[in-house]
């Protein structure tokens, strides 16, 4: 049998010690809660129950069964509670509520990250900028002015980057000059801040956004960290966008993240003598990422650049209201994944299923990728 903690809070032990099982991976821990009906029942499943899991198999089944039995598993996961207690961390997990829907829609999202600060990670605008550490000063300044024009259209785009050195930290700092939203994705647990440099932009964030991370405390920022945090920059937004970096850099692996989740990348192009604009220059030659000059171009990719009070006339006269709701929200908001959708207009799956094909058939909308609904221009 499962070993039974002392922990108050045994469900959020629980969701911890899942993070925990050596070699299960996020996709499969999911598969398996899943297909067992929960978290509880997956704690109390027999070995032969999990060997019916597809695409789990012998080897990852007895590792998840050790792992659920494993002491010294709990009694990490029941420091962390305690930690989380102490120092007011919120976590979430997968199946929560409030969990992001953009990340719901990547099938490697973390089981749980944990966040310090308050913000809304399902707000309607969220943008990733990302960069070379070692920007130009004209990279900073690029960066400084596509946030100061980002604020001037709306103040409620939340910005996400990584706290590191250069187009990261420049980002952040935009943003809070600007009383926008940041959210920074850390490598490491959040126990520590690294770079410890950038503590006081960390404390700053805090109180205009949060910190967020997939690590438990105690965890340094080891290199690997630093891939596998770009994932969550990349799924928690809209569109990524890229100012100077090299070839090498992680944020093109950030952007092939983005691209791979069906999501908009944009790049912002340099000089082809400068080693900081061969990766935009790369990424907007291979179409990998749409070529952007100003935070006009990025409004108008997403569809954010329209007047609330802009409609086509002659089409929308045609529509019922139900289609005229769910246009208008399209209209406001740009390209919405069906969730949003379906939580702004409060109709029902099958409902809105039949609306929005009514208007896919008048050539209204068109359905993309990953159930994400864009207006026809």
């Amino acid at each position: 049998m499962p070993v039974k903690s002392k922990t108050k809070d045994q469900h959020l032990l629980h969701k911890i010690a899942l993070s925990l099982i050596p070699y299960a991976g996020d996709v499969r821990i999911r598969r398996l809660i899943t297909y067992v009906g929960g978290i509880e029942a997956l704690f109390n499943a027999k070995p032969n129950t999990l060997l019916k899991v597809p695409g789990v198999g012998e080897v990852i089944s007895s590792q998840v069964y050790q792992g659920l039995n494993n002491k010294e598993i709990l009694l990490r996961a029941e420091k962390e509670v305690e930690f989380i207690s102490k120092f007011d961390i919120k976590p979430c997990f997968f199946l929560d509520e409030d969990y992001p829907f953009r990340l719901q829609h990547c099938e490697d999202a973390p089981l749980i990250f944990f966040t310090m600060g308050e913000t809304d990670l399902n707000k309607l605008k969220i943008l990733s900028i990302v960069g070379t550490r070692k920007p130009t000063n004209e990279g900073k300044k690029i960066t400084k002015e596509l946030v100061r024009e980002l604020a001037s259209f709306s103040k409620d785009i939340t910005i996400v980057s990584g706290l590191a050195y250069g187009v990261d930290i420049t980002a952040h700092k935009a943003a809070l000059e600007q009383d926008m939203e940041t959210v920074a994705v850390l490598a490491h647990g959040l126990d520590r801040i690294y770079p410890a440099i950038h503590r006081n932009t960390a404390s700053e964030i805090i109180n205009k956004g949060c910190l967020l991370t997939e690590f438990l405390s105690e965890q340094i920022p080891d290199k690997p960290n630093f891939v596998k945090r770009n994932r969550i920059i990349a799924g928690l937004s809209d569109a990524t966008i890229v100012i100077e970096a090299g070839l090498r850099s992680g944020a093109l692996i950030t952007a092939d993240i983005a691209n791979s989740y069906n999501r908009d990348v944009c790049a912002i192009p340099g000089r082809t003598s400068d080693p900081y604009s061969a990766g935009p220059n790369f990424l907007i030659k291979s179409h990998r990422a749409a070529l952007v000059e100003s935070a006009a171009d990025i409004l108008k990719l997403l569809n954010w650049s329209i007047s609330k009070t802009e409609t086509k006339p002659d089409l929308f006269s045609t529509f019922t209201d139900d289609e005229k709701s769910i246009y208008t929200i399209l209209l406001n908001e740009g390209n919405c994944p069906i969730d949003l959708i379906s939580r702004q207009s409060g109709f029902a799956p099958g409902k809105l299923s039949s609306v929005l094909l009514n208007l896919e058939f008048q050539g209204a909308v068109e359905c993309l990728p990953g159930k994400i609904f864009k207006l026809c221009r």
